[in-house]
């Protein structure tokens, strides 16, 4: 199996002949890359399914502004508190055809406000929602 080159042919070999453990690891290796699942770039998406029975009606846009000193405004009227967002927000996620909700935050206005409002639409069930005007961040 070794090879001894030059030397006294008496002289015992004391090195272990690794060829045959490199043959079994790599077999080993091949075998577990040939037994390990094919792997899946997907992403699961849970599309809405449209039903040709029924008309689709488009559902009523709230506009919901915050200005640069925060104030949050529903439809054009100014909110006075969390609290008051958050129960036009309740009433609206309980219709039957939940309304769009357009938030559309002054470039001065704090992110605290924004995420405010994102955060209580939320946890209320707000599904429809998008924030417009972001043409006005673009320099």
């Amino acid at each position: 199996m070794g090879m001894n080159v030059g030397g006294n042919d008496d002289d015992m070999m004391m090195e272990i002949n690794t060829t045959p453990l490199i043959d079994v690891m790599l077999v080993l290796l091949i075998m577990l890359i040939i037994t390990i699942p094919i792997q899946t770039h997907a992403v699961k998406l849970d599309m809405p399914v449209n039903s040709p029975s029924k008309p689709t009606e488009k559902p009523e846009v709230v506009q919901i502004d915050i200005n640069s000193s925060n104030v949050i405004s529903w439809a054009g009227t100014p909110l006075a508190n969390r609290a008051e967002l958050e129960k036009n927000l309740e009433t609206a996620a309980q219709k039957a055809v939940q309304p769009e909700f357009h938030i559309r935050p002054d470039k001065d206005a704090n992110y605290e406000a924004v995420a405010m409002v994102l955060a209580s639409s939320q946890r209320l069930g707000v599904k429809k929602i998008g924030i417009v005007g972001h043409e006005q961040f673009i320099q």
